[in-house]
């Protein structure tokens, strides 16, 4: 034999190692590889493939990124850096503190996912757009107690699932959406505005907009409607 070779071997298996040995002798260049195991589990199979891959050259297919519909959310504080500027660190700091509490009940009590918080704002997704609006409504309601008001944009989109993080083009069109938007506003998209149809909200047109680094003109709206103080709003109402 005059092409590379690889023979594999199991010490655990009695006399094996010389037995590959024996054969590599027979064949110039042969290169040997010990792997654990017995060669007869599953896990001992995982290995041999993986070697056998690495010597022929052949690399695994990169897993695919998995997709899901999502909605997100964003949200964060109106004219946040004038605000720190009156208060002080510390008592900003003691603010800051207070929305997070504040912002994260709503997301509990609608059943958000916390995805990120950087600063003044929160980032999280929905299993369904209307229950995103609903704790963008309430957050709203929540933090006016506090004497600030935040702004609110939602997105509904296809997301890729990266390190169990949904991302993507519709994270960044959320995004684009809330910096949009105005104090205690909720904004949504088009494609928001259609799936809640019946939902019993109330839309204003808000235009058509071109969102930074994002294709297209895109109609937004803003909700009203749903009153999120009240308990005679179920919570396990349309998504």
């Amino acid at each position: 034999m005059q092409v590379p070779t690889l023979i594999l071997s199991w010490p655990e298996r009695k006399d094996d190692f010389d037995c590959a040995s024996y054969v590599a002798s027979l064949i110039p260049g042969a290169e040997i590889v010990e792997l654990p195991g017995a060669a007869w589990t599953e896990e001992d199979a995982l290995s041999s493939a993986k070697e056998i891959r690495r010597f022929v050259g052949v690399e695994r297919r990169p897993t695919e990124l998995d997709t899901i519909l999502s909605t997100v959310l964003f949200t964060d504080i109106v004219d946040s850096t004038q605000k720190q500027a009156s208060l002080g660190d510390h008592r900003w700091k003691q603010l800051i503190e207070r929305h997070h509490i504040m912002v994260r009940e709503a997301l509990e009590r609608w059943r958000g996912v916390e995805i990120d918080t950087a600063g003044d704002g929160f980032y999280a997704s929905f299993d369904g757009p209307a229950r995103a609006i609903r704790c963008a409504q309430d957050a709203c309601r929540r933090v006016r107690d506090l004497g600030i008001q935040i702004r609110a944009g939602v997105h509904t989109g296809e997301c890729e699932l990266i390190n169990e993080k949904v991302g993507g083009i519709a994270v960044s069109i959320g995004a684009r959406v809330a910096a949009l938007a105005g104090p205690s506003e909720v904004l949504v998209s088009q494609t928001v505005k259609d799936l809640v149809a019946g939902s019993g909200f109330t839309f204003h047109d808000a235009g058509l907009h071109e969102l930074k680094g994002i294709p297209d003109r895109w109609h937004l709206y803003r909700a009203s409607g749903q009153d999120t103080s009240s308990d005679s709003v179920s919570e396990a109402g349309p998504r």
